[in-house]
C-alpha cells in the first residue's frame, strides 16, 4: 500500500493515550544523543562494517505508530539493528491520528528528537524548516556515511531527484516500493451469497449493480433488518468514492489533492459538470436506502467494524482488498467485482496521483550532536534485505531465508497478512525495487494476488494520465497549502452534503463561484506550471 497509508494505515486510537515530549530542546547545553556520556567522536566511527562505534550510543528518535503495533523498541527488526550497530535508539511512539499536532507542536517550541523516523514532513514542511535549518541538509551525509543509500542513488539518479529540493539540497531520504500497486487503490466487493440466495449474477454494468443492491435492500436479505447495500472509506485514500463517481467521466480517486489530467491539461475534479452529474446521481441511491447512512463520517475503523458484525451486514463495499473488511473466513462469501460498465457502456478507471515513493521518511533535526552515526544507522535499512524486512517484518517471524532469497512463512492464525504487518514491520526508510521481487524475496501471496486482478480486470480500462510527484519551489507550496486547505474543508462538507441531502443542481453556480474565491483558479495555473516542468524535465 502507498507508504503514507502503508506505514500507518490510518487507524483511530484512543484518545486516552498519553503523549510524552521529548526531554531536551535543541538549546541545551547536552545533547540527547549525549546523554550518560555516550557521545562518539567522528573519528571513533567504523565507516563501512559493524559495529558502527564501539561504545554504545544512544539517540532519540519520533515517530508515529499504528495502535496494533508495539512500541518500537519491541520490535525483532530494531532489536536486531541494535546489535548489529551498538546503537541504541530511544523511541518516542505517537499514536498515528494525533501525530501530525503534536509534530508540529515539537517543532514550534524546538522540543526536537534527533530524528524523525516515519516523519511525514510535507513538501511544504521540508522546505520551511529545511530553509530555516530546523532539519539539516543530508547530501554530505549521504555521500560520506551512507554506502548503501549513495550506490542505490548512482544506480537510480531518479530516487536522488525524488528527495531533491528545489533548492538542491536533500532534507530528507526517500521511500520506495515498486510494486506497481499504488496507482489503483480500490476494488469493488459484492456478496456472492446474498446474489446467489436471490437468484442474480454478479452485476457487470452500473444499473446491475443498482438491482442487485436495491435487491439487498427490499428482500431484507440477512432476515435482521440490518442489510447495509453499500459501504466506503468516505474521502479515504483507499477505498473511497473514486471510481463511482469517475464513472460519468471525472476519474478522481486521489481524493486529498483532485487533481487529474486530461489531454495534458489540470483539472479540479470536483469543480468538473461531470462530478455534479455523478453526485446527483448517487444522491438518489442514499435517499433508496442503498448507500450507508453513516457514509459522511465513514472511516477505515468503522467499515471493519461493519464488514466483521456477528451477522453479516454488508452487502457491498469498497476497498484496497477484501479481507481486511470481513476477514479471511467470511471471505468466501464475497467475490471481487470487475469494474462496471457506466450507462454510456464505457468502462473508466482512474489513476491515483500517489507515487511508489515518497520523500518524507527520516530527517535529522539540528538537536542532534552526532548526525554521522544517525547517518550510518539509518543507511542499514538500506541494505536491500534489511529494507525487506523493515518494510514486511523479519525472517523468522514473516519469512525464512532460502539460498539467499526470503520466501513468506504462514500468517499466523486468527489474523490477515495485513495485520499481522502491522505488528512486525515499522516501514520508514526503505526502498524496495522492482528486480528484488523473484530474486531476494517472494512477492506477498495477497500483493501478488492483487497486482493480478489489477493487471486482468482494471489496468486495461485505466486513464493513462495522472498527476506527477512534483516537488514546488516554496512559494508555490506556500500558496498551494493555503488555498488547498481551504478548498478541501469546503468541498469535502459539499460533497456529503449533496450526496446525502441532494441539491446539488440549485446551489452549482454558487459552488463554483465560492471555488474561484478561495483561489481554485490560481491553484490551477500553479498545478499546471509544475506539470508542464516536470514533463519538460523528465522526457
Amino acid at each position: 500500500m502507498k507508504r503514507r497509508y502503508a506505514s500507518s494505515l490510518l487507524l483511530l486510537v484512543s484518545a486516552s493515550l498519553v503523549f510524552t515530549a521529548c526531554n531536551k530542546s535543541s538549546n541545551d547545553s547536552e545533547s540527547t544523543s549525549s546523554k550518560d556520556g555516550n557521545a562518539a567522536a567522528v573519528n571513533d566511527i567504523n565507516l563501512t562494517g559493524y559495529p558502527i562505534v564501539k561504545d554504545k550510543v544512544t539517540l532519540k528518535f519520533v515517530s508515529p505508530k499504528n495502535p496494533l503495533a508495539p512500541s518500537f523498541e519491541e520490535m525483532t527488526i530494531f532489536k536486531n539493528l541494535e546489535a548489529q550497530s551498538n546503537v541504541r535508539i530511544e523511541w518516542n511512539n505517537i499514536a498515528s491520528d494525533g501525530y501530525q499536532e503534536k509534530k508540529n507542536l515539537l517543532l514550534a517550541t524546538n522540543d526536537l528528537p534527533d530524528a524523525f523516523y516515519n516523519a511525514q514532513f510535507s513538501d511544504y514542511d521540508l522546505i520551511k524548516y529545511g530553509s530555516e535549518g530546523t532539519i539539516i541538509p543530508l547530501e554530505d551525509l549521504i555521500d560520506k556515511y551512507m554506502p548503501n543509500l549513495k550506490k542505490l542513488f548512482e544506480a537510480r539518479p531518479d530516487l536522488k531527484a525524488v528527495v531533491t529540493a528545489p533548492d538542491g539540497h536533500i532534507y530528507s531520504l526517500p521511500y520506495a516500493e515498486e510494486m506497481n500497486l499504488i496507482g489503483m487503490p480500490n476494488q469493488m466487493f459484492i456478496n456472492k451469497t446474498w446474489l446467489d440466495q436471490l437468484g442474480l449474477a454478479v452485476p457487470t454494468t452500473l444499473e446491475e449493480y443498482h438491482a442487485a443492491l436495491k435487491a439487498f435492500k427490499d428482500n431484507n436479505v440477512n432476515g435482521k433488518g440490518t442489510v447495509i447495500p453499500l459501504s466506503w472509506w468516505f474521502q479515504g485514500w483507499c477505498g473511497n468514492e473514486g471510481d463511482l463517481l469517475g464513472m460519468f467521466g471525472a476519474p478522481d480517486v486521489t481524493t486529498d489533492d483532485h487533481r487529474i489530467v486530461k489531454d495534458g491539461k489540470v483539472h479540479y475534479s470536483l469543480a468538473l459538470p461531470e462530478y455534479k452529474e455523478a453526485i446527483a446521481y448517487y444522491h438518489k441511491w442514499y435517499e433508496e436506502g442503498l448507500i450507508d447512512p453513516e457514509i459522511a463520517s465513514m472511516d477505515a475503523e468503522k467499515l471493519k467494524a461493519k464488514g466483521k458484525t456477528a451477522d453479516m451486514t454488508l452487502g457491498s463495499f469498497i476497498w484496497w482488498e477484501g479481507p481486511e473488511i470481513v476477514g479471511e473466513e467470511r471471505m468466501k462469501d464475497y467475490v471481487l467485482m470487475p469494474p462496471l460498465k457506466n450507462n454510456k457502456g464505457e468502462i473508466v478507471i482512474g489513476k491515483t496521483n500517489y507515487s511508489e515513493y515518497s520523500r518524507d521518511s527520516f530527517v535529522i533535526t539540528k538537536a542532534n550532536k552526532q548526525p554521522e552515526i544517525t547517518a550510518r544507522w539509518v543507511d542499514q535499512l538500506y541494505d536491500p534485505k534489511t529494507a525487506i524486512q523493515a518494510h514486511w517484518g523479519p525472517i523468522g517471524e514473516v519469512y525464512k531465508e532460502e539460498n539467499g532469497k526470503l520466501v513468506n512463512l504462514p500468517v499466523p492464525a486468527g489474523t490477515t497478512a495485513g495485520e499481522y504487518r502491522i505488528k512486525v514491520a515499522p516501514g520508514g526508510p526503505t526502498v524496495i525495487t522492482k528486480d528484488a521481487f523473484g530474486t531476494l524475496v517472494d512477492m506477498e501471496p495477497r500483493a501478488k494476488q492483487r497486482l493480478d486482478e489489477l493487471e486482468q480486470y482494471y489496468f486495461p480500462h485505466q486513464v493513462k494520465e495522472n498527476y506527477p510527484f512534483v516537488f514546488f519551489s516554496a512559494e508555490d507550496l506556500d500558496k498551494i497549502n493555503q488555498i488547498e486547505t481551504q478548498l478541501k474543508e469546503y468541498t469535502k462538507q459539499m460533497k456529503a452534503k449533496w450526496l446525502m441531502s441532494g441539491g446539488v443542481e440549485e446551489e452549482w453556480d454558487g459552488y463554483l463561484k465560492k471555488l474561484d474565491q478561495i483561489g481554485l483558479q490560481e491553484l490551477l495555473e500553479i498545478y499546471q506550471k509544475g506539470y508542464d516542468e516536470f514533463k519538460k524535465n523528465n522526457t
